[in-house]
């Protein structure tokens, strides 16, 4: 027999996604006798990285996977090539999922919870491939070794998947979000003439996810056809979806499951809207911090109406977006936040 042969080596894979194309990756590490062994990295085609431990050639070990902007997507173990054992799957919104994973690498147990942005409060039981079946409001606590244990809230009630469809806003329409409760309420708004309001309930650093915008999901092309007066509570999710918040579900003592679309607008927010993967309503927005927020503070968000003349009827916005745009305009004010 002849002598180990080691060398570090970067060699182009194929992707193994399950898409129909096939994307270069690029493999680097240290061989041995043709296999992988130690630490290596993949490096996928759209910046994405995994850093694991290899041993003949498979993933064998801990490992930290990261998408192309560098956000931590996710942190486990791995035993030949599958992922085993506790696992954290992130989302881009900071929000995740931690559990045991079963025999094929899928978040699905009834000691699984998601964690909501704050690393503290969090939904506890039962998922199905990192999806809510049931689950409770429970405190998240880490322990010296980083593993986190709940401790399920008395009296918790139950959260279920719960996505809306182009009918039906919600199953519970009075079920508020235990997160959200805790970072706004509503009340009169300090804005003329804009009714109610969302405020924070404590103070919150720039970046902080304060509240959720869920709705029913209809079109773009249906919120086009129709007059203004009824898209006061409508969002674009994406090129496909808007979020609309229809009447009556615009009183709080109607729906109150999520409360976003209490935002009011502002030509200098305080706050944004950002996509989120939420545990009960799936994709919907949110409503994220842009600086720091003090203890009953409203919160505000730049609604997003084009600023261009579109013909004769000035930008596309309605009625009350112009004339503010104008005054605000009038007084030397250059919009921020779009």
């Amino acid at each position: 027999m002849g002598p180990l042969q080691i060398y570090q080596h970067s060699l182009i894979v194929g992707c193994q996604k399950t898409c129909d194309q096939t994307c270069p990756i690029t493999l680097e590490g240290f061989y041995v006798d043709d296999a992988l062994q130690g630490q290596g990295v993949y490096t996928y085609e759209d910046g994405g990285v995994l850093n694991g431990t290899y041993v003949d050639g498979e993933l064998n070990g801990p490992a930290q996977e990261f998408d192309g902007e560098g956000h931590l997507v996710f942190k486990g173990q791995y035993k030949g090539n599958n992922r085993c054992g506790e696992c954290w799957v992130y989302y881009p919104d900071r929000g995740c999922v931690f559990g045991e994973v079963n025999e094929d690498g899928e978040m699905t147990g009834d000691s699984v919870a998601y964690i909501y942005p704050d690393g503290r409060t969090a939904l506890y039981g039962s998922f199905v491939d990192g999806e809510l079946i049931e689950a409770q409001l429970a405190a998240v606590i880490s322990n010296q070794t980083g593993r986190p244990r709940f401790e399920i809230s008395p009296n918790s009630p139950v959260y279920s998947y719960d996505k809306s469809t182009s009918t039906c806003i919600a199953t519970h329409t009075l079920l508020p979000d235990p997160y959200e409760s805790q970072r706004v309420f509503v009340a009169d708004s300090t804005i003329r003439g804009a009714g109610q309001g969302l405020f924070a309930k404590t103070d919150a650093e720039a970046n902080t996810v304060m509240a959720f915008y869920n709705g029913v999901r209809i079109t773009h092309s249906e919120v086009d056809s129709r007059d203004w007066a009824l898209n006061g509570n409508t969002i674009s999710l994406d090129e496909d979806t808007v979020i609309d918040v229809p009447q009556p579900f615009g009183q709080t003592d109607r729906y109150c499951a999520s409360l976003g679309h209490k935002a009011n607008h502002s030509f200098i927010p305080n706050c944004k809207y950002d996509p989120f993967v939420h545990p009960r309503f799936g994709p919907i927005k949110c409503i994220r911090t842009l600086r720091a927020v003090q203890k009953d503070e409203e919160l505000t968000v730049a609604y997003g109406y084009d600023h261009q003349p579109t013909g004769k009827n000035g930008p596309e916005a309605p009625d009350w977006y112009k004339r503010e745009l104008e005054v605000f305009e009038q007084r030397g004010g250059a919009p921020t936040g779009q």
